[in-house]
């Protein structure tokens, strides 16, 4: 890394004719990613952010890093300023000809351009590359626009083996011999993003709940006052099984969940972790207070995704008028003078994003929040009960994802949630029912949109949620 960390871009780097002779091979293979946020829209081209080579693009193995800007068609716009298409975060590989190890991560042979005769890919498949970021992070390194920055204390030896994650994820993450994980964010904004953020408070505040990041990587480019936030390093929890997939075992078992045996012991453990970083976010930042106005634009908020998601996905329409009731319920809740206390939260949370260790303890990961919302919006304070609602819903998921559904079953986790909550917290969820109606009837209809768009197989699940909530006084 020493040599790396002594240049950075090169003139074949830097020049727009490597980025023109990407350009069409960039626009067959991106849209395949399962983190492009642009999907059904098509590519018409690129920019360049920034570049920086890693490895030397003339060597055996070359290695660089891009941030591009995606062109597409009827981007959604920002106010009366056109979108300028998202950024990317590339880490490309360049060699000579791929071994047949590498044949998934193929994105082509450039046939012009400054690297002309050679094949690129997605680097982040192999070892070498993997290696070079995790070694610049130990090192502090700082190269061209990137800097390498690693947790004061953080003990951290070399030669640890490299993995990639290749389960469907929204971002990529790389896996250092069962030691540590890093988090490598694709779509990319400026500003302090919550996923660095939130963990580097909860671990200045003493909360093992969530992993304290070891290291993280940002670039720092001079067109912009603010960093961009690239990757995060944290340990790896050896053995954990996300909570998501533990749910589906415990379903498969076909137990009695009438009561809080099987997962709902699990459940309630989840809803005091839950708690915990709740508390702990509280104590470390401001919190506000929501009156009227700024519920009255919540509710609005709510009521016009609703109406949104209808005018997109028909078999809604039928259910709108009940669903409404939810967001006007909580507007004359707050009318009447109710107010609510609102702080920074997780912002996307569901059992996927619950990891529990052999020992049993569960942590909280991925603070990302929603990445299709803007940054600023991802991190204002918001009432926990978004959180929570969240993970009632991921419950109710779960059950009607198993066949035949299991009655009973969401019901008893979502109790046996609530009631570990409350246990850490002093607040039970289940007191504020306009509220958490609100949030979880928000939360179905932006699945009922999510799976019409992506998974239509999938629809029938938010919809059993819709038929229910639509009826609930």
């Amino acid at each position: 890394m020493s040599e790396a960390a002594t240049h950075s871009s090169t003139v074949a780097v830097a020049c727009p004719e490597l980025l023109a002779s990407l350009d069409p091979l960039l626009q067959e293979w991106l849209p395949r990613q399962r983190w492009f946020a642009g999907k059904g829209r098509p590519v018409t081209g690129f920019s360049l952010v920034a570049a920086t080579e890693l490895l030397p693009s003339t060597s055996q193995l070359g290695l660089l890093h891009l941030l591009v800007r995606a062109h597409q068609p009827d981007a959604p716009t920002q106010g009366a300023l056109p979108h300028p298409g998202d950024c990317y975060q590339l880490l490309i590989g360049v060699r000579e000809a791929l071994p047949p190890r590498l044949a998934p991560a193929l994105i082509g042979h450039l046939e012009e351009g400054p690297l002309a005769g050679r094949t690129v890919y997605e680097a982040l498949y192999d070892a070498r590359p993997a290696d070079v970021l995790l070694e610049a992070i130990r090192t502090r390194a700082r190269i061209g626009d990137l800097r390498f920055e690693c947790a004061l204390r953080q003990e951290m030896r070399g030669g640890l083996v490299p993995r990639l994650v290749t389960s469907e994820q929204s971002n990529s993450s790389i896996i250092y011999g069962d030691t540590f994980i890093l988090k490598l964010l694709r779509r990319i904004v400026p500003g302090n993003n919550p996923d660095l953020e939130l963990p580097l408070v909860l671990a200045r505040e003493g909360c093992a709940r969530v992993p304290a990041p070891a290291g993280w990587l940002l670039a720092d480019l001079a067109s912009d006052h603010d960093s961009y936030v690239l990757g995060v390093l944290q340990p790896f929890v050896q053995g954990a099984t996300d909570g998501w997939e533990l749910a589906l075992r415990e379903l498969a078992k076909g137990e009695d969940f009438g009561d809080v045996s099987g997962f709902g012991d699990e459940a309630r453990a989840l809803g005091r972790a839950t708690a915990e970083v709740h508390t702990a976010l509280a104590r470390a930042l401001p919190t506000v207070t929501l009156g009227h106005t700024q519920m009255g634009l919540l509710a609005d908020g709510m009521t016009e995704r609703l109406e949104a998601a209808a005018q997109a996905v028909p078999v809604l329409r039928p259910h709108a008028p009940g669903l409404r009731t939810a967001f006007e319920a909580l507007a004359d809740l707050a009318a009447e003078g109710h107010t609510w206390t609102a702080q920074r939260i997780h912002g996307d949370l569901h059992l996927g994003q619950c990891l529990r260790a052999p020992s049993g303890e569960w942590s909280l990961i991925d603070f990302e929040g929603e990445p299709s919302k803007p940054l600023a919006e991802r991190r204002m304070p918001q009432p926990p009960a978004r959180d929570i609602a969240g993970m009632l819903r991921s419950f109710d998921y779960a059950a009607h994802s198993h066949h035949p559904v299991v009655a009973g079953w969401a019901d008893a986790c979502r109790a046996a949630y609530c009631t570990g909550y409350a246990e850490v917290s002093g607040a039970d969820p289940r007191t504020d029912p306009v509220l958490l109606r609100a949030y979880e009837t928000d939360k179905a209809v932006y699945e009922v949109l999510y799976e019409a768009r992506h998974r239509p197989d999938w629809l029938p699940v938010p919809m059993a949620a819709i038929r229910r909530l639509a009826a609930s006084p």
